[in-house]
C-alpha cells in the first residue's frame, strides 16, 4: 500500500481531497458556480461573450407546460432534452428524429433506435422538473437544445452520438485534455460514467494517446475496433483557445470545459464544470499536479489573451 501511494505521489496524481482543498475551494468563487452549474445561465453568459454553443430552442419550468412540448418543438425533428442543473450526463435525452402519425401524435426516435411515445417523453420531462436529475435534488428546468452533427473525423472511430472534448483549464491555461467517445454501452452518449471511453490528448497537437474504459486501459474502441493512438483532433488550436477563454467568462480558476466539434459549425462550447473529475489523468497516463505547478511557476497575472496562454501551454507542457 505504501509503495502504491508513493508511486501516485511521484507521478503527480491529483486526488479528490487535494483537488477540492487546494484548487477548487480557494480558487473558484462560490458566487460564480451558478454560471456553470445552470446550463441556461451558461448559454446566456456565452451569448453575451460571443462564445458559440449549440442553439437553445426553449426551456420550461412549470409542470403545466409539459403537455405543450411537442408543439414547442414541432419545427425541430431532432433535439436534445437536458436538465438545467444536471450532472454526469444524467437526464440527457437525444432525439434523432420525430415522426408524426396520421392522428397527429408524435413518436420520438432516440440515437440507437429506441422509440419513445408522446407519453414517454412527457414523463421524462416531468422527472427533470421534479429534480430527479438535478445536482442538489431540488426542482429543475428542462432545456431543449439543438442536436449537433458530429464532425466527419469521428464517423468511423466512434459509435453513434456526439463525442466531446474535455479540457482542464487552470488560471486560464489549458493543462490537460481528453476526448470522450460514445459506445453502445453508453447509448451513444459521451459520458464516462455511462460507459463511454476516454482518450488522452497531447496538449501540443491534440494527438490521441491511451484509451480508458471504466478506469482500465484498453487497446481499441470496444465497438468500432479502431486503434486510436496517434490520430490528431481537427481544429485543435481553436478548441484550446475556446477552452482558455472560459477562464475570463466564468471567473473560475480551475474548471473543466466541454467542447463539441460539429461538422458545419466547428468547435462549440457544450458546458463548463467547476468540479471536473479526475479520470482524465488515467487517459493521459500522468498526474495533473505537474501541469498545475507549471502554471503556478509562471507570472501570477496570466497573459490577457487566450491565444497567448494557449501558445505558452503548447510549448511548455
Amino acid at each position: 500500500m505504501i509503495s502504491i501511494l508513493r508511486k501516485f505521489k511521484e507521478t503527480g496524481i491529483l486526488g479528490i481531497n487535494r483537488r477540492i482543498g487546494e484548487f477548487i475551494l480557494p480558487l473558484n468563487p462560490r458566487e460564480n458556480y451558478p454560471l456553470v452549474d445552470d446550463k441556461w445561465l451558461t448559454a446566456e453568459l456565452a451569448s453575451k461573450n460571443g462564445v458559440f454553443m449549440p442553439h437553445h430552442y426553449s426551456m420550461i419550468e412549470e409542470f403545466g407546460r409539459v403537455k405543450d412540448v411537442p408543439f414547442l418543438l414541432k419545427d425541430q425533428s431532432s433535439f436534445v432534452v437536458k436538465p438545467a442543473n444536471g450532472g454526469m450526463g444524467n437526464g440527457i435525452l437525444v432525439i434523432e428524429k420525430t415522426i408524426w402519425n396520421e392522428t397527429g401524435t408524435p413518436s420520438y426516435h432516440k440515437v440507437g433506435g429506441k422509440i419513445l411515445s408522446y407519453k414517454d417523453l412527457l414523463h421524462h420531462i416531468s422527472g427533470i422538473l421534479s429534480g430527479l436529475y438535478s445536482l442538489d435534488g431540488n426542482s429543475d428546468r428542462a432545456i431543449f437544445q439543438e442536436k449537433l452533427d458530429a464532425h466527419s473525423f469521428f464517423t468511423d472511430i466512434s459509435y453513434q452520438g456526439i463525442p466531446d472534448i474535455r479540457v482542464i483549464v487552470y488560471r486560464g491555461y489549458p493543462v490537460m485534455a481528453m476526448v470522450r467517445l460514445p459506445t453502445k454501452e453508453s447509448g451513444g452518449r459521451a459520458n464516462l460514467h455511462q460507459g463511454a471511453i476516454g482518450v488522452g490528448l497531447k496538449i501540443k497537437e491534440g494527438e490521441m494517446t491511451k484509451i480508458v474504459h471504466k478506469d482500465k486501459i484498453i487497446p481499441s474502441h470496444p465497438d468500432t475496433g479502431f486503434h486510436l493512438e496517434g490520430k490528431i483532433i481537427p481544429h485543435w488550436e481553436e478548441i484550446l483557445v475556446l477552452a482558455s477563454s472560459c477562464f475570463e467568462m466564468s471567473g473560475l480558476n480551475y474548471l473543466g470545459v466541454d467542447i463539441v466539434l460539429d461538422e458545419k459549425r466547428g468547435p462549440l462550447l457544450l458546458e463548463m464544470n467547476a468540479r471536473p473529475g479526475l479520470g482524465i489523468q488515467i487517459a493521459n497516463q500522468k498526474g495533473l499536479l505537474g501541469a498545475l505547478r507549471w502554471v503556478d511557476g509562471r507570472e501570477r497575472v496570466s497573459p490577457n489573451s487566450p491565444q497567448k496562454r494557449v501558445e505558452a501551454a503548447r510549448q511548455g507542457l
